[in-house]
């Protein structure tokens, strides 16, 4: 059975010339970047490479980027640090869509004294900026919101967030993970004071992440242990890992043209979904998200059901987060745009690559309505 591999936003594959580029580090030069021999500074000058192809990427300097341990790390290190780099400032704005690596860091924060403030969207995803600006005061330390949602797609007012947050003097950091590989994203341009991503939602390994923080910023760093990063993240690199980061991050950087194909495809399935399925709605705004995500609620069903005879038939998708996979709940981001139940538990999300083909859209769509049908003729929900 052919695998039709439509979860993108979960992880993707390597690019072809990643692996290659990471081998001879994770095999002949494994020599530790601080060392001051050569063998030492042969994976010192690759890592140092690396820095500078996702720096690229993101229109930083070298000097403003660091390597973490993946997305979720770098998040935690961003937020964290800013928050402690503004004494007496206890304050985090937020929003009800983000992803659980801030989410749950926010409750986490919220259990230590800190006050979160979780500003609404509306029913397209769609931002409450009027509700942001009221929420940034004199006492918040850090707004944290993300580039573009990971279950719907649906892009966010970036440079209009950090114009609030200069006015407001207080740092801004963008949760990048779904935006960077995927639409351009300068963080110069928009004005972020930080940003985080990770190299595996673009065609990178697993296992790495990184941070920009603007010169100038005050910053304390979470992993203590050692000079490296620029002193913001102690710990020997991964250097293999980082290696790959840059690859597939100029690798993004050459794709972002043509992702235009991406988006058609993703709007080939969604129209002919909607065409074919009654009661199929699209679920976030459809005029400005990014190029490979669709998020399809089909009424009256449970998701984890949809999903199960998909996977049975060689079809992968998601149903929102694939950190909340197995969950019964409706997913908190559908909640927060206030979706009906009825909608937000049947709701599938699919998610294309550079790499998704022609031919997977049809066999996806071969199959998805007969699964539909099906489940509505045996297992109906909230009939």
């Amino acid at each position: 059975m052919e695998l039709v591999y439509l979860d993108n936003n979960a992880t993707t594959p390597l690019a072809p010339g990643v692996l290659e580029a990471m081998m001879p580090y994770l095999t002949e030069w494994f020599g530790n970047p601080s060392s001051v021999h050569r063998f030492g500074q042969r994976s010192r000058h690759a890592v140092d490479e690396g820095r500078s192809q996702v720096a690229s990427l993101i229109g930083c300097s070298e000097q403003e980027l660091s390597f973490t341990g993946g997305g979720t790390e770098a998040i935690n290190t961003v937020v964290r640090g800013l928050l402690a780099g503004r004494a007496g400032k206890n304050k985090v704005v937020t929003t009800v869509v983000e992803h659980s690596a801030t989410r749950e860091l926010c409750r986490e924060l919220a259990k230590n004294g800190t006050e979160v403030v979780e500003v609404g969207v509306d029913q397209q995803g769609v931002l409450d900026m009027d509700a942001l600006r009221s929420a940034v005061d004199e006492n918040t330390g850090v707004v944290s919101i993300m580039w573009a949602n990971n279950e719907t797609g649906v892009i966010f007012p970036v440079a209009e967030i950090a114009k609030i947050c200069r006015e407001k003097r207080v740092p801004f950091h963008c949760d990048g993970t779904q935006a960077v590989g995927k639409i351009p994203v300068n963080v110069k341009e928009v004005a972020v004071d930080a940003m985080s991503m990770a190299a595996h939602k673009f065609h990178g390994p697993k296992g790495v992440g990184a941070f920009y923080i603007r010169r100038g910023i005050r910053f304390r760093p979470l992993v203590i242990g050692g000079p490296q990063e620029h002193s913001r993240r102690g710990g020997t690199e991964n250097v293999a890992g980082i290696v790959g980061f840059g690859k597939a991050a100029e690798l993004a950087k050459e794709w972002l043209p043509q992702m235009g194909k991406v988006a058609a495809m993703r709007d080939r399935l969604e129209r002919a979904i909607l065409e074919r399925i009654e009661e199929s709605y699209v679920n976030g705004r459809t005029d400005l998200r990014v190029p490979n995500t669709s998020n399809i609620g089909f009424a009256r069903l449970e998701a984890e059901a949809i999903l199960l005879l998909l996977s049975e038939q060689g079809i992968c998708a998601s149903a929102g987060a694939a950190c909340s996979s197995g969950s019964l709940e409706a997913s908190h981001v559908l909640k927060g745009m206030g979706i009906d139940d009825r909608i937000a538990h049947g709701a599938i999300r699919f998610s294309l690559s550079k790499f998704t083909r022609d031919e997977e859209i049809d066999r996806a769509l071969s199959v998805l309505p007969g699964v539909i049908n099906k489940l509505r003729a045996v297992l109906p929900v909230g009939t």
